[in-house]
């Protein structure tokens, strides 16, 4: 009998509760399930709240001076984000639509197509659906997307800004 006890101690330490130490606000990996049958998971209201009052999206390579639009809703429990930017004297195009799956103090998981067309360079075109994160670094008043390399080994910077900053 004394022999099973250690190992069934040794099973149930492994099952305890995290410590604060161990619990990050940051996202889950790409391939953990961040969507949740009821919509939208908010972990943080205050940062819901400046995501459904964002103000434009940029892409780099159309430019930061001239935002382009974003609209962000609540739908049915579920945060729906819909954003484009078209380059002024050009081609250059940026497009996003999808759901928001969760959203804490500094980022946001985003479920859905991102695409670009015709920049930096003509005849490019990068288009994928799939879990995005978003988040703010160094205290920007933006969220960015982190996948930086995700088409053709160029670094896309896609912004979508805080209420109430300008460029």
């Amino acid at each position: 009998m004394r022999r099973f006890a250690i190992p069934f101690l040794l099973a149930l330490g492994a099952c305890t509760a995290p410590s604060a130490s161990d619990v990050s606000e940051s996202p889950p990996p790409a391939t953990a399930p961040a969507a949740t049958a009821e919509g939208t998971r908010i972990i943080d209201q205050q940062a819901a709240a400046k995501l459904l009052a964002a103000d434009g999206i940029t892409l780099q390579w159309i430019g930061w001076n001239e935002r382009g639009r974003v609209h962000v809703r609540m739908e049915s429990g579920t945060i729906r984000l819909t954003g484009s930017q078209i380059q002024p004297d050009g081609p250059g195009r940026l497009f996003i639509d999808g759901e928001v799956r969760e959203i804490g103090a500094d980022y946001f998981v985003f479920d859905g197509t991102i695409r670009i067309d015709e920049t930096p360079d003509a005849g490019r075109h990068c288009e994928a659906d799939k879990l995005w994160h978003f988040a703010i670094t160094q205290n920007r008043p933006y969220w960015r997307l982190r996948e930086f390399e995700w088409c053709d080994y160029l670094t896309d910077y896609v912004d979508i800004y805080m209420p109430g900053t300008r460029p």
